[in-house]
């Protein structure tokens, strides 16, 4: 098996809603869009972000874990600059996202903040200065 990822598939309550998150308000163009059941972004050369309505998710994978707390997962994007953080984070607070963190330095010297979309999936926003953040970076 390649050392890849070709889809990162999310389970979200309104295909639509996430849609207006991502593509309206974030700016991300859809590939791929059916409405109530299933949004796909080019995310990568080789990478697909797709949202999919959680009834048919549930339908093909199995039952979903719901309760209190967040999801056990984060979607990280990095970026060259302290300000690019911010304006990013700036952003996704403008078009609805909650919760939005403000950035801040981190023991590891990274500068990250987060926020929420509409399901409460959390984004990360981050500057990593060693070599691992360097080849997450477009050329």
């Amino acid at each position: 098996m390649d050392q890849r990822i070709s889809f990162i598939t999310l389970a979200v309550a309104d295909v639509s809603r996430s849609r207006r998150f991502y593509v309206d308000g974030l700016g991300w163009q859809e590939e791929l869009f059916v409405p109530d059941e299933v949004l796909m972004i080019r995310a990568g050369g080789h990478l697909v972000f797709s949202l999919w309505d959680e009834r048919g998710f549930e339908g093909e994978v199995g039952p979903i874990r719901r309760g209190d707390g967040l999801v056990p997962i984060t979607l990280a994007h990095n970026v060259a600059t302290e300000a690019e953080v911010d304006e990013i984070l700036a952003h996704a607070r403008r078009v609805g996202a909650d919760p939005v963190g403000a950035a801040v330095k981190r023991d590891w010297g990274g500068y990250t903040g987060y926020f929420g979309d509409p399901d409460g999936y959390r984004w990360e926003i981050a500057v990593n200065p060693g070599p691992i953040g360097q080849i997450v970076l477009p050329d």
